[in-house]
């Protein structure tokens, strides 16, 4: 090569690594934050008297998604988020199947910083698949599904098991260190090179476990029981829009006593007052993740989704419940008593508690059921969204019905990132449009099938069943006219349940066929 050659080679070099570190520079960062097992209402800006005041600022100042949706459990909604897949196809043995590319993998493609603070839930079992494997430059959390808020267990650091830093830390808290690491993370992150953030709490999730001084803030605030808070949770939704005016509240759950007749009403006001301070925490955190953002001059052009994996829980811990997440003793020795112990205030270290029935179904106002069921109150959930630079409707509410299995497809198409050419095609549908000056239009159908439910929805029509042994009884509801799913219409139209059963069954043998692809 002539003196000359080489100047020119060098030249034309320079000015492609110009452009392409323009082009990283214009991409957006991405930052997902997940919350783990809360109700469509809870947090402020959907109606909940829960202080979310940093969620409720980035709602304020960017959108929100009335009629998002995930899938009734955990690894299964964590999975369609990663894969922009189903689960039925994207799963196996608990973990990202390989024939999937998940987002971090395929960002990564794009020259994008990969990190993760918190819940993985998609190792596998026995756990073996760490979020490094797939496409994550560094990950800091749990691989597991629950764990105590004060000593967890399988604390991670990439594929360090660390349990001894909870464990040698009289102070530590699971909720805390998991903001503490992604701040750590987006300060650490390169500046030429665009970011993609996964934070995933596993708050507000069992055991009900939070400080006093955090519990102190609420103490008092559910004594008039989950009937009135119910009440007025739909009164501020429909304020907000977040509902129509004429929504009306779905009965209390069956195993729900009214809460005039309820027993044990301290330990039962306690109880909310510890889940609702696990929440507060993690908007603490979140908004010293959008502080970071902001001091390294990222948060103008960030994309930050904030979501749940499902509708609230409403099990009830039993005290002979067993599980590698439940430790037998406390840092410092004392004996753990788990169970909801009417007798044993929940809270501290040495309990391991869930809120149960009465508090999930007022975490799912107005809908009916829970986690692990496919009725709107197991798998409808709010989203918000926030992106200085990209949204053009501040404040506005989006209509359309959307999935977390659109959130890759999205993002890849707001990071101009191409799919990867595999045999699996994505269920997913890009919401990007939402960003823009018009509402976005929402997708047509969606499937489910997992645990005690399974659905279809199809426009606005929706048939959905609960598992009883091995039988599922289809009902079929009209959402645009009944969203509370409080009328059964199987029987006055059995041939929109048969054309709708049909789609189901075709789109269950589709995911059996491509399960089996290899």
């Amino acid at each position: 090569m002539t003196q000359t050659s080489a100047i020119r080679a060098l030249a034309l070099a320079l000015v492609v690594f110009a452009a392409s570190a323009v082009f990283a520079a214009d991409r957006p960062n991405i930052v997902i934050i997940m919350a783990d097992d809360m109700g469509y209402s809870d947090i402020g800006c959907f109606g909940g008297e829960i202080r979310t005041p940093h969620l409720d600022q980035l709602a304020g100042d960017g959108l929100r998604f009335t009629n998002f949706y995930s899938e009734n459990m955990c690894w299964v909604s964590r999975a369609a988020l990663l894969t922009g897949v189903y689960h039925k196809t994207s799963m196996v043995g608990g973990a990202v199947h390989k024939r999937c590319e998940t987002l971090p993998e395929a960002l990564r493609r794009g020259e994008y910083q990969t990190r993760m603070s918190g819940k993985w839930h998609l190792a596998g079992k026995p756990y073996h698949v760490f979020p490094v494997d797939r496409g994550y430059d560094e990950f800091y959390g749990i691989l597991g599904g629950a764990a105590s808020f004060f000593a967890p267990a399988y604390l991670t650091r990439n594929r360090r098991n660390v349990d001894e830093e909870a464990l040698d830390d009289p102070d530590y808290y699971i909720t805390d260190a998991i903001s503490d690491e992604a701040v750590r993370m987006i300060r650490e992150a390169k500046t030429d090179k665009p970011l993609y953030l996964s934070v995933a709490y596993t708050a507000a999730h069992w055991p009900l476990h939070a400080r006093q001084k955090d519990i102190a803030q609420y103490r008092g605030k559910y004594a008039i029981g989950w009937d009135k808070l119910r009440e007025q949770r739909l009164a501020r939704m429909k304020q907000l829009g977040i509902v129509p005016s004429n929504t009306p509240l779905s009965p209390r759950h069956p195993n729900v006593q009214a809460w005039e007749d309820a027993d044990h009403k301290q330990w039962q006001q306690r109880r909310m007052e510890v889940y609702a301070a696990q929440i507060t925490v993690m908007d603490t955190g979140i908004g010293r993740i959008v502080q970071a953002l902001k001091e390294t001059r990222r948060l103008e052009n960030t994309l930050l989704l904030f979501t749940i994996d499902n509708g609230g829980c409403h099990v009830e811990y039993t005290p002979n419940r067993k599980g590698d997440y439940l430790p037998e003793k406390t840092r410092d020795g004392r004996q753990v008593r788990p169970g909801n112990l009417p007798e044993i205030m929940p809270g501290p270290e040495d309990t391991y508690q869930s809120y149960g029935y009465g508090w999930a179904n007022a975490s799912n106002t107005p809908y009916r059921y829970f986690k692990q069921f496919d009725h709107e109150g197991g798998i409808r959930t709010s989203m918000v969204a926030h992106w200085p630079q990209g949204i053009k409707r501040k404040g506005a509410l989006v209509r359309g019905v959307t999935h977390l299995v659109d959130i890759m497809p999205t993002v890849l198409e707001i990071t101009k990132t191409p799919a990867a050419n595999q045999s699996i095609e994505m269920d997913g549908e890009s919401f990007a449009t939402a960003f823009g000056q018009s509402d976005h239009a929402g997708r047509q159908t969606m499937f489910f099938d997992h645990a005690r439910g399974r659905a279809l929805r199809r426009g606005h029509w929706k048939i959905v069943a609960t598992k009883n042994g091995k039988r599922f009884n289809w009902e079929l509801y009209n959402l645009k006219h009944d969203p509370l799913e409080l009328n059964n219409l199987a029987k006055l139209a059995p041939e929109k349940v048969a054309e709708l059963s049909a789609i189901w069954k075709a789109e269950s043998a589709r995911h059996a066929r491509q399960a089996k692809l290899e």
